[in-house]
């Protein structure tokens, strides 16, 4: 889970899916809808990942079309955060928070805003397979 899922949340549901297949059920949300983002999607290119489908949906629309059943709800953004742990009140779900920097925020030409999404990408890798290894 991330602010509006469009960078971090989208990205982690990919990587995760890619790594570990059908062995563990993904979803992303965000705490607000927000719009796709072409750079979250090149740098997965760049990795074979496509994030061509993805259409950014709030925790509420998830629950809404498929329900909350969850072990673990790992979130990405201090928003995220919060509204993750508002969820366990009714939840009985786990949640670690992953602070990730939103790469948005970042100023420059194209090459140094991919840098930033790459960074993401890779620290998302390792986080990820590192968590959900069996």
């Amino acid at each position: 889970m991330c602010a509006m899922n469009a960078v971090r949340s989208p990205m982690a549901e990919a990587l995760a899916k890619h790594f570990f297949g059908k062995s563990v059920y993904v979803q992303s949300a965000g705490a607000r809808k927000g719009e796709f983002d072409g750079f979250a999607q090149a740098v997965l290119d760049e990795i074979g990942i496509d994030l061509g489908r993805h259409k950014p949906k709030s925790v509420e629309e998830l629950e809404e079309w498929e329900g909350l059943n969850f072990d673990l709800i790992v979130s990405l953004s201090p928003e995220a955060h919060h509204k993750a742990l508002e969820l366990t009140r009714t939840l009985a779900a786990d949640v670690e928070y992953w602070p990730t920097m939103d790469p948005t925020i970042v100023q420059g030409s194209r090459e140094q805003k991919l840098e930033a999404y790459r960074e993401i990408r890779d620290g998302l890798i390792r986080r990820i397979k590192e968590r959900l290894r069996a």
